[in-house]
């Protein structure tokens, strides 16, 4: 599986990279199969990504960068935090993409700052604006302030997040589900017994339902996106 990371970072070192590769090595190590990692530095690809912006076609580098990031079973991108959203060399690079390259791809969505006071911005700028470009955004977004480095906490919302974006992953390139955090591995789960004693299938389970019609699995309802 290929999986492409899209780090905004403008700073050497970036505390944006770091958060990415901890992003990037805890999908990989959770991954049920080889995950091949490609990172896209927007640092570097700000002349081309401005040039394209003005006359329609990408540089070299730029199209290497476009063609990884659609080419990808999934996608980390990780901001700092400007002005209350994200940056706009991050944005840019987005607005260059073909409007349908994102459809139906699993995105896990990160973002650093100097305060916790800017953690919101995965919900009211991020979010919404993969879900515009039809993308399968995992629940969990990580945030990660200056006082967050080293403290309780970080490192469970980015094991939540990645295991998130993993199963995705496999769901959607037909491999065998990781567990997600919190959940059973698949195929553990015990069916619950009716009213009349009966078994009944897990909630998403795959299988005919009593009227004759058959369940579709959430992973196969993804796929279809990306036809």
């Amino acid at each position: 599986m290929k999986l492409v990371v899209v780090s905004a970072g403008l700073s050497v070192p970036s505390s944006t990279r770091l958060l990415a590769d901890r992003l990037a090595a805890a999908t990989a190590g959770r991954a049920s199969g080889p995950v091949d990692v490609h990172v896209v530095e927007l640092r570097d690809l700000a002349v081309e990504i401005a040039h394209n912006l003005t006359n329609g076609f990408p540089g070299r580098a730029l199209s290497a960068a476009i063609d990884d990031v659609t080419s990808a079973d999934g996608l980390i991108v990780v901001t700092p935090v400007f002005s209350a959203s994200y940056s706009g060399l991050f944005k840019s690079f987005f607005d260059v993409l073909d409007k349908d390259a994102l459809a139906g791809k699993p995105v896990l969505i990160g973002a650093t700052g100097g305060t916790g006071r800017h953690s919101l911005v995965l919900e009211h700028a991020l979010r919404p604006l993969f879900a515009y470009l039809r993308a399968v955004v995992v629940p969990t977004g990580v945030y990660a302030a200056s006082e967050d480095w080293g403290a309780e906490g970080l490192a469970e919302r980015i094991e939540r997040a990645s295991g998130e974006l993993a199963v995705l992953m496999s769901a959607l390139a037909g491999g065998p589900a990781p567990a997600a955090p919190g959940r059973a591995e698949p195929g553990s789960s015990t069916p619950t017994a009716g009213a009349s004693g009966s078994s009944v299938p897990a909630q998403g389970s795959v299988g005919a339902r009593e009227d004759g019609l058959r369940v579709v699995p959430f992973e196969e309802q993804l796929a279809a996106l990306r036809r």
